[in-house]
């Protein structure tokens, strides 16, 4: 994803009954986080929120990573998209889920377009100076939700291909969710409640009516050539 907290907030759920079920969990961020504190300069918030992320992944069992860009500059560029490449390489995903090609800030569609490359390229023998596990293959590759699920050029709710039920899993989501201490706090004050929750479980409730549950997360799988075509999040979280 692009910054710490997204897969919190558009996939944690997910992200919990996948290590449920015994998988290893990677949750990894393109940016570091910088711009995000009105008070704080970059350095240290970036250190407060690379902390948050491993306290959040670590919540439920999981390996945080950054590639350490700087907010509102994540782009996809040769040096930005070997780092992809290489932690890839590094991880071997099997599943990857990222944001869709269009979203509401640029950081979220170049972040896009890097995981998709990485995805693709990874396995590649020259693709990268690092070892090759002898398993390596193109994974199955999602995207979540845009961020309140619309369009950002229409305005329309986006139609996901599979949406899985997160009920019993929303409130270790919270928990994962509110280890993002520095942006709950921000809003909790700004709003004199508790939004960042709030907001994340109103929008949770708003897939979960889609089939009938209390609250549920929703992708759209990558079938492009080459890539795997089963809906594999489908089969393992009816």
């Amino acid at each position: 994803m692009a910054h710490p907290d997204d897969a919190e907030i558009l996939c944690g759920g997910v992200l919990i009954r996948l290590g449920q079920l015994g998988w290893d969990v990677h949750i990894a961020t393109a940016a570091n986080g910088d711009c995000g504190s009105e008070n704080l300069g970059r350095e240290e918030i970036a250190a407060i929120r690379k902390q948050e992320g491993i306290a959040a992944a670590h919540s439920i069992g999981g390996t945080y990573h950054t590639l350490a860009e700087p907010d509102v500059n994540v782009v996809f560029d040769q040096a930005t998209n070997r780092k992809a490449i290489d932690l890839f390489r590094q991880i071997n995903p099997t599943l990857v889920i990222t944001h869709p090609r269009e979203d509401y800030m640029l950081d979220h569609e170049q972040t896009h377009l890097l995981a998709r490359s990485a995805a693709f390229s990874f396995p590649i023998p020259n693709a990268s100076s690092l070892p090759r596990l002898p398993n390596a293959h193109i994974p199955h590759l999602y995207y979540a939700d845009p961020v309140e699920g619309k369009d950002p050029y229409t305005g329309q709710m986006v139609t996901p291909t599979t949406v899985i039920d997160i009920s019993a899993q929303i409130d270790q989501k919270a928990e994962m969710l509110a280890c993002h201490a520095s942006q709950r706090d921000w809003l909790r004050a700004h709003h004199g409640m508790d939004e960042y929750l709030e907001a994340m479980k109103r929008f949770s409730a708003h897939r979960g009516s889609l089939i009938g549950v209390d609250y549920a997360e929703a992708f759209r799988q990558h079938l492009g050539h080459a890539f795997p075509e089963n809906d594999l999040l489908a089969e393992l979280l009816q």
